[in-house]
């Protein structure tokens, strides 16, 4: 995936993508193209050699040089492997592993998220590393929640390295949690404080967000969001209708922008800029942005977590996996633990406003002494945050899936629907995509 240049990663929508991805690979599971014993090398215990192929993730434009010096490196220390670069456009990533699963040609070190690396590992055409000694082996070196992220509901094992990791800090505005007689050196912690919180700001015409609940605050609010063997969602229990609860009264209050329905990131953002709404998810460019052009703004600007009840963030995680089918599955897993070893990770993070998954990388000098620069405070107040943070979101949820649940939670502020009903529909909507997957 191309790498984001601010505090989350900015997914493009593929509301058909991974559902298809998923009904392709079910039929490949079934004529043998994938599974554990589908062709290539049986194990990645073997010599290092052959020729193996590396895919990104709209990465060449901005990190050519980057990759090419990595698998020079790579080609120098094994010098009987050969490794040939492919790095595909953002749009239609997942028709493209799709297509390559299905003509039994996925690449032998592919650029996975774990919602893309779900219906290929439930296909079989992704190598469990769990079940490999040589493979599993390299798990000591990352840090338990990104090496857990790429565990798939109701599959058991881990399907890829963990490469990179973000996670998006929460920008507030000092000045309006002052006026609203909040003390703006003690931002909301936990979902009560932001309610309560938003509730005030709310009487003096400020929102507090401008953006409708997603599954990673549910995650955060504590709300269970699947059962244990992943083959359902449980976000409309109790806690989730209480969460929901909770929200459609905020809005009713005026905590949360008028037009929060129809928003979008951009629209967040600008809402922030004009002062209309007091808390907002950024970046280090946002933050530059604001000392450049909104300097009155830029000084009352605090940098927070986003509210959570369990003391974790949510984190994203992009990994590599290693095709199942792979002819030269030493060389691809030995190439894999490569590319996402402490020095390589630690490179490629020092390019990019992303953060490197391997143990101790996070308490070193760069992640944890912050300058005077805008990049300086992100970088450091994020770097915090990932130690700590897991992943919320389930592996299993699509795109179309997250989409259900907003358009019900809209239902929810628009007095359509009961919380219940809402969350309830929105269940059964994405458990019968989940069937389809």
């Amino acid at each position: 995936m191309s790498v984001p240049m601010s505090g989350s990663f900015r997914r493009r929508p593929v509301p058909l993508a991974v559902t298809a991805l998923g009904a392709a690979l079910s039929l490949t599971a079934l004529t043998g193209c994938g599974g554990s014993g589908g062709g290539g090398s049986a194990d990645a215990s073997g010599k290092v050699e052959g020729s193996i192929t590396f895919q990104t993730w709209n990465l060449r434009a901005e990190y050519k040089n980057f990759f090419n010096d990595l698998i020079d490196r790579f080609e120098k220390k094994h010098p009987d492997a050969k490794v040939r670069w492919i790095d595909k456009p953002a749009e239609g990533y997942a028709e493209t592993l799709s297509a390559d699963a299905a003509s039994e040609k996925l690449p032998d070190v592919v650029n996975v998220s774990p919602d893309l690396a779900y219906p290929l590992a439930k296909a079989g055409v992704l190598m469990n590393l769990s079940k490999d000694e040589t493979a599993a082996k390299a798990e000591k070196k990352y840090m338990p929640e990104a090496w857990k992220g790429n565990e798939m509901p109701g599959l058991d094992g881990v399907f890829a390295y963990p490469w990179y990791l973000n996670t998006g800090p929460m920008f507030y505005n000092k000045r309006l949690f002052e006026e609203a007689g909040l003390n703006p050196e003690k931002p909301p912690e936990n979902y009560a404080q932001l309610f309560s919180d938003g509730e005030k700001l709310a009487k003096k015409k400020v929102a507090a967000l401008a953006a409708t609940p997603t599954i990673e605050d549910f995650g955060r609010y504590g709300v269970p969001l699947m059962n244990k063997e992943g083959t359902e969602f449980t976000y409309n229990s109790p806690k989730g209708v209480e969460f929901m609860k909770k929200y459609k009264r905020l809005y009713d209050k005026g905590g949360l922008d008028s037009q929060v329905m129809s928003s979008s990131p951009e629209k967040a953002g600008q809402k922030f800029e004009q002062e209309k709404v007091a808390m907002n998810p950024g970046g280090a460019l946002d933050l530059k942005n604001f000392k450049d052009n909104q300097p009155d703004l830029y000084k009352y600007i605090g940098i927070t977590e986003a509210p959570n009840n369990n003391g974790h963030p949510n984190m994203s995680v992009m990994s590599l996996g290693v095709a199942q089918r792979s002819e030269h599955k030493a060389a691809a897993v030995a190439f894999a633990q490569f590319v996402t070893n402490q020095q390589n990770q630690e490179a490629f993070a020092r390019k990019v406003a992303v953060f490197p998954s391997t143990k101790g990388s996070l308490d070193k000098p760069y992640w944890t002494k912050a300058g005077s620069s805008p990049e300086d405070r992100v970088r450091v107040s994020s770097a915090k945050l990932v130690k700590k943070a897991v992943n919320y979101t389930p592996a299993v949820m699509t795109d179309p899936m997250k989409t259900v649940l907003q358009k019900e939670v809209s239902k929810v502020f628009l007095g359509k629907k009961s919380p219940k009903k809402a969350l309830d529909d929105a269940v059964a909507e994405s458990n019968k995509l989940l069937k389809q997957l």
